[in-house]
């Protein structure tokens, strides 16, 4: 199945493109980080963790004809974490997921990065309709999803918790 949207995007800062097998080293520093991986994977991954769940992004690609690009900082090449879209089976709605490695916080690359996958979507998949899906106490990344515009649409209970679904405009 060829993939619906383009497998490189760039911006000022940024490369975003599909991942490669040795990215997840360069992951382990978001996956393996206590306080990054709080309101995404809920703890922080082995090394063998991070590498199957790199796959899984791998894998929605495929299965999808979408995912996760793999964000890599133009001036020094590293993978600072995954920024696109994401729809695994138990999520409500296609979104545009973002987790950066700690040092990044505070840069402007997860809005940049986030920014740059919505507008490839509204070109690329113009009928999908896109969310973000973050847990209620993650107030820092409903911060980012209000900067980009998207509006709060309602709280759903979800993996034991409240999650907010935040609705981006088309």
């Amino acid at each position: 199945m060829p993939y619906r949207i383009p497998e490189r995007l760039e911006t000022e800062r940024l490369i975003l493109r599909t991942f490669r097998e040795a990215d997840w080293r360069d992951l382990h520093t978001y996956y393996s980080d206590p306080e990054c991986t709080r309101y995404t994977v809920g703890k922080p991954l082995s090394e063998g963790g991070t590498w199957r769940t790199m796959a899984g992004m791998m894998g929605h690609w495929l299965l999808r004809g979408y995912g996760p690009y793999a964000v890599e900082e133009r001036g020094t090449g590293r993978v600072i974490g995954p920024v696109g879209l994401w729809y695994p089976v138990d999520w409500p709605e296609p979104e545009i997921k973002w987790a950066l490695a700690r040092d990044c916080w505070g840069r402007g690359y997860a809005l940049e990065a986030a920014v740059a996958v919505r507008e490839m979507a509204r070109v690329s998949l113009p009928g999908l309709h896109l969310i973000s899906f973050i847990q209620a106490e993650n107030s820092t990344s409903i911060a980012l999803a209000e900067r980009m515009g998207a509006t709060f649409e309602k709280v759903l209970p979800f993996r034991g918790g409240e999650w907010c679904l935040y609705r981006h405009q088309r």
